[in-house]
């Protein structure tokens, strides 16, 4: 059995938490948290530890699933612990990932220990789904959408304002550009794919202006987009804003053929009821390859790409060619 823990216990957490539950192949072995372990409540009979005693190598685990957000949990945690454990987390801040797996390498090797950034479904599947579209059209054009759903990374960097209690943002495609790159057209700019919605809960005293242009000018989440803020009551949140479904498709088109002459559409699509479930399902699936990776004698940092798809099964090489090939 592989030994697994979980390092906080939001939404993602308890997502993970969820799918190895239902794993044969490995268990859970701690829950490590920054509130009181005491308040919390795991879904199974988990222990609940402090934070601060991973920092003391204390955790009975092979490999760690990091749940915390990528504003500010992550670019500290993912090589601070991977210089004692191995670690996979859920970084999805794009434009930075390049640095944080600089970060994260000379940890893991300092440790000798494996890391997977990165994954969840995009960052993660996504990011294999456009490797493998542009492999095969070389000569094509491709694009990512989002949505429509609630992003936890968006939500998360929102929630950190100042002022802010609560917050839910939305994604959501824009459909003229959706149809426009199933036909070919490539060259948008974030701003004609996309639009968000964001619905804020203020703390007392807080200024709505104030946080508002905070949203909307925040780089790297919403300066590149047209962003709408709503400001709600909690009651609206809880009653309308609730649950976390989400998805997005990968889209690459192109033509085969000497002369471009054979035209082929690739389309990658996710309908998700629960981002969170379904991100923790990602992560446990990748946790299991890193622990692999590691009893291979690898070390340092990975990212999706890097890793062998058939890492992240319970079966067997065997029972994988068998059924699935």
């Amino acid at each position: 059995m592989i030994r697994v823990g979980i390092v906080g216990y939001g939404n993602v957490g308890r997502g993970a938490e969820s799918a190895l539950l239902q794993s044969e192949d490995m268990i859970l072995t701690g829950i490590y948290t920054r509130r009181d372990p005491e308040t919390m409540q795991p879904m199974g009979k988990t222990k609940v530890y402090p934070l601060s005693s991973l920092l003391e190598g204390a955790a009975e685990a092979d490999v760690l699933l990091l749940c915390g957000g990528s504003a500010t949990d992550l670019p500290v945690q993912t090589p601070e612990l991977a210089q004692r454990y191995c670690v996979v987390d859920t970084f999805d801040t794009h434009a930075r990932i390049p640095e944080h797996f600089e970060n994260v390498d000379r940890a893991a090797k300092a440790g000798k220990t494996a890391a997977i950034i990165s994954t969840g479904w995009d960052p993660g599947l996504f990011s294999l789904m456009r490797l493998l579209g542009a492999a095969i059209l070389p000569k094509g054009t491709g694009d990512t959408f989002w949505g429509p759903g609630v992003s936890q990374g968006h939500s998360d960097a929102v929630r950190r304002i100042e002022g802010v209690a609560d917050a839910r943002q939305y994604t959501i495609p824009v459909q003229r550009t959706v149809n426009a790159v199933r036909r070919g057209e490539s060259g948008f700019t974030a701003r004609e794919k996309h639009t968000r919605e964001v619905y804020v809960v203020l703390k007392e005293g807080a200024d709505p202006q104030k946080v508002a242009r905070e949203i909307i000018t925040m780089p790297n989440y919403f300066d590149e987009y047209d962003t709408t803020v709503h400001f709600i009551s909690r009651e609206e949140m809880a009653a309308e804003h609730g649950n976390m479904p989400h998805g997005g498709f990968v889209i690459r088109s192109g033509g085969l053929g000497s002369e471009g002459q054979y035209p082929s559409l690739m389309e990658f699509k996710l309908e998700l009821a629960s981002n969170p479930m379904f991100t923790g399902a990602v992560m446990a699936a990748f946790g299991r390859a890193c622990y692999r990776l590691h009893q291979q004698g690898r070390t340092g940092c990975f990212t999706v790409l890097d890793v062998p798809l058939g890492l992240l099964s319970p079966l067997s090489s065997e029972e994988l060619r068998s059924k699935l090939v």
